[in-house]
């Protein structure tokens, strides 16, 4: 069975498998210990942060490794914030940061810290100038990702690293998603990361603070990891991460190149395939390994049930796969459509035969999902009726059923008429703007429905 969802966990690599297995034996003793067993311990210990330093372009006691790379990022944002307290209390963040970020934000900002989060554009990058006008002398920390893990944009970390030297900020950069193909350019001061984002096991994050940031590390003291991660070191686990980091960045330039390969394929054929797909994400600096799109009049929660009985392991950021009924923040930030979100994320070593059956099944998957869900064919539409207005009562129904009645309805109406469509649905405020810009029609805007919820007003244009 295919598994296309790297992005959230890697399969083991065959090295850290070999690693985990091999420590378990030698790595068991306590790591502070003088004697015999200890001193084992500590020199395995030693030589995955040696190893894991390397990869990262750092020095070996700017690193420690923590017990999730969430864990790194929540260990990094509370103790550079708590080092720089009397700078300010301001934290930088992106509008498309990882959720661990952005829960670490919200919990600075409900104790009193300030927050600024800096939009970005249809592609999912920040702009550098964007992000440095939001640094004043108040800023204490910036944090920006390396790379997107929802649609792969790699963002301008060495000129964002840049501006925030000049305004003597630091910058944290979440690297999850991209240490495993290369290290981070520019001049960072602090780095946070997963294992299981490159093939290593899961319980394993690192946390790199540059020589020279104030870092005042948060919770009860401890002795283990420079104080800045508590509890005991899962020796094996650490080890089997370092030796999988170091042969993954070993197969990342050969490997990564035939991966792009076939994501440049999948970008390319799926539009061809499928007619009324959103490609996302920008197609040129991006993950080699990742591609996201989106399927207009799809539910996306059926989707991904239809490509796994297929055989095909998925993600989505579609509000309909979600818990919250709300679109992927990373897709709301970028404004574009959520209905019907693929994620495909290749692990090394994927084959190019199961990237070809994914896209001969994909088809014929969307085909029967709209069907179900009574999509109107492609560019099809009624005849303008003599009516310049049409109201669409979708309240109380979930995406994608709000952009397919209107799609129904827009040829029913003359060019310059109006469709309102009255929608409680929040993924309708991302994706009826979003249709129109595929459609060519004009979104002009939205305001609160008389009947709850919001009346969105769609001129058409074509």
């Amino acid at each position: 069975m295919p598994y296309f969802d790297a992005a959230s966990s890697a399969p083991l690599h065959p090295v850290a498998r070999q690693a985990l297995l091999a420590s378990l034996d030698e790595g068991w003793a306590d790591p502070a210990r003088l004697y015999r067993e200890g001193r084992r311990a500590r020199l395995l210990l030693d030589a995955a942060r040696e190893a894991a330093a390397e990869a990262v372009g750092c020095r070996p006691d700017e690193l420690v490794f923590t017990p999730s790379g969430t864990r790194a990022v929540h260990s990094g944002i509370s103790g550079a914030l708590a080092g720089r307290r009397r700078v300010g209390t301001r934290l930088v963040v992106s509008a498309v940061e990882h959720s661990s970020v952005l829960h670490a934000a919200e919990a600075h900002a409900a104790a009193g810290g300030s927050l600024t989060e800096v939009p970005v554009g249809r592609s999912g990058a920040v702009e550098t100038a964007a992000f440095a006008a939001a640094l004043d002398e108040g800023t204490a920390l910036a944090c920006l990702q390396s790379a997107n893990h929802e649609v792969g944009t790699v963002q301008p970390v060495a000129e964002v690293a840049e501006a925030c030297r000049a305004a003597g900020v630091p910058l944290l950069v979440d690297a999850a998603q991209s240490l495993g193909w290369g290290p981070v350019e520019g001049g960072w001061s602090l780095l946070a990361a997963s294992a299981h984002k490159w093939g290593g096991p899961a319980g394993v994050g690192l946390l790199a603070v540059r020589k020279g940031v104030r870092f005042a590390p948060q919770g009860p003291a401890d002795e283990r990891e420079s104080g800045r991660a508590a509890g005991f070191e899962n020796l094996p686990a650490i080890v089997a991460a370092a030796a999988s980091l170091r042969a993954v960045r070993a197969e990342a330039e050969a490997e990564g190149a035939r991966l792009r390969g076939l994501v440049d394929r999948i970008r390319g054929r799926v539009p061809e395939l499928v007619p009324d797909v959103e490609v996302v994400g920008d197609p040129v600096r991006r993950l080699p390994h990742l591609v996201t799109f989106s399927c207009l009049y799809v539910d996306g929660e059926t989707l991904l049930h239809e490509l796994d009985r297929e055989g095909f392991s998925v993600s989505s950021g579609s509000s309909c796969t979600s818990s919250t009924l709300t679109p992927s923040h990373v897709l709301r930030a970028m404004g574009v459509l959520s209905e019907g979100n693929v994620r495909v994320s290749l692990p090394a070593g994927t084959p190019e035969e199961d990237v070809e059956r994914f896209l001969d099944v994909l088809p014929g998957v969307v085909a029967g999902v709209r069907e179900r869900l009574g999509a109107p064919e492609p560019a099809t539409g009624a005849a303008a009726a003599d009516s310049g207005s049409l109201v669409v009562d979708a309240l109380g129904r979930r995406c994608p059923i709000p952009v397919i009645e209107l799609a129904k309805v827009i040829g029913e109406v003359p060019l310059g008429g109006t469709v309102t469509v009255l929608a409680d649905d929040e993924a309708a405020r991302l994706d009826i703007p979003a249709w129109c810009e595929m459609r060519g029609q004009q979104y002009v805007g939205e305001e609160p429905s008389p009947k709850g919820g919001t009346a969105y007003v769609v001129r058409r244009m074509a």
